[in-house]
């Protein structure tokens, strides 16, 4: 099998990589990173505990537990290491799919699912977690961190933003045009895409008849293509990218070349538009798998630690789906409550006759069908 860089088309231009899949570690004069046994053994056991979560969120919707999710597997490493890259104060905005980067600025995963429960509009605090709700519409919130990025300049704040998106959001308009907002105002911001090669059924080659990176350099700032699948490679990368976008040189481009090792959402099937000998190899290029193989090639872990991990992972799953399984079913006119802070008449009425539609109903008593 080919390395990762050889996957790429020719004048991709290098691929940052610091970890082989393999378990070999690797050095780059442009991104060098100290990082300790501690903080490896660290990264390994939040790549292996997330992971466990999205399993047991996939399992949940499969049951009929959640309207629908959004699997990451294949894609940890992009969203570990670019999240335990950032300062506390940083500000974060997601997609629907980052579920490692909200594991990260500490929003507990029961709060994700429920969202897709459809019990809120999103379960967490952004202010307090400095992450942003999920955004459904696709690229949207490249606009939105844009945006927030430009008032934290005008306020002085030294910390920066991050924005992540998709292949596919990098062929809508509003991604476009915060690239043209952030390059003309200089803005603290990383754009950080996850190129997992699949819009839905739409491959990446499709899309574009460069890579995907050096389109930052048509809006006049830097780019670079990474190994997103090499967690110490997300890390350095976007460390430096957010100190570039803090010290006031202007906005970042990363492109986190990984896979979408699972369908794009549950009500997906990817066995429709791609081969199964795809997914096989890049099961090779695991990015929990290269970091478990460092760690025992070089005798900083054992089976005492893997156990140790394997029945927290354990824990944790239990934990999200007893959370999931006792949440409240939401109230039928809750649907109508915050769409304005100040209310509207529009919505009192719509509220109104949708009240006066479920009185025409008999209540229904437990037990009954």
């Amino acid at each position: 099998m080919t390395a990762p860089e050889q996957q790429v088309r020719p004048g991709d231009g290098d691929l940052v990589q610091l970890l082989t899949p393999e378990g070999l570690r690797l050095e780059h004069p442009d991104y060098p990173l100290e990082i300790s046994d501690d903080e490896f053994r660290s990264l390994y056991r939040d790549l292996a505990l997330v992971r466990r979560f999205d399993t047991e969120a996939t399992a949940l919707q499969r049951q009929g537990e959640l309207g629908i999710w959004a699997s990451l597997l294949g894609q940890e490493a992009a969203q570990i290491g670019s999240g335990r890259a950032l300062l506390p104060d940083d500000m974060a905005f997601p997609t629907y799919r980052e579920h490692g980067v909200a594991w990260c600025r500490g929003v507990e995963p029961e709060s994700l699912l429920e969202l897709f429960r459809g019990v809120n509009f999103g379960g967490w605090d952004p202010k307090e977690h400095n992450f942003a709700l999920y955004t459904i519409v696709i690229g949207a919130q490249t606009l939105h961190a844009t945006g927030y990025a430009m008032g934290m300049q005008r306020d002085g704040s030294e910390n920066a933003v991050i924005a992540y998106f998709g292949d596919g959001a990098s062929s809508e308009g509003d991604v476009n045009e915060a690239f043209i907002f952030a390059a003309s105002y200089n803005a603290p911001i990383v754009f950080f895409l996850q190129n997992n090669q699949w819009a839905i059924s739409v491959p990446e080659e499709r899309q574009s008849r460069i890579p995907l990176f050096r389109r930052a350099h048509g809006f006049g700032f830097p780019g670079v293509r990474i190994d997103g699948n090499d967690v110490l490679a997300c890390l350095a990368v976007t460390r430096k990218a957010m100190q570039y976008a803090r010290d006031g040189q202007g906005p970042f481009l990363i492109e986190a070349f990984t896979y979408r090792m699972g369908a794009h959402t549950t009500s997906d099937d990817p066995t429709r538009y791609r081969l199964a000998s795809e997914l096989e190899n890049w099961k090779l290029r695991d990015p929990i798998e290269r970091v478990k193989a460092y760690l025992s090639r070089n005798g900083l872990a054992d089976a005492t630690f893997y156990d140790a991990i394997e029945v927290e992972a354990t824990a944790l799953a239990a934990r999200v789906r007893a959370a999931c399984l006792s949440m409240p079913e939401p109230k039928p006119l809750d649907i109508f409550h915050q769409v304005y802070a100040g209310g509207s008449p529009l919505v009192d009425e719509e509220r109104a006759s949708f009240d006066n539609y479920l009185a025409g109903y008999e209540p229904v008593s437990k037990g009954s069908h």
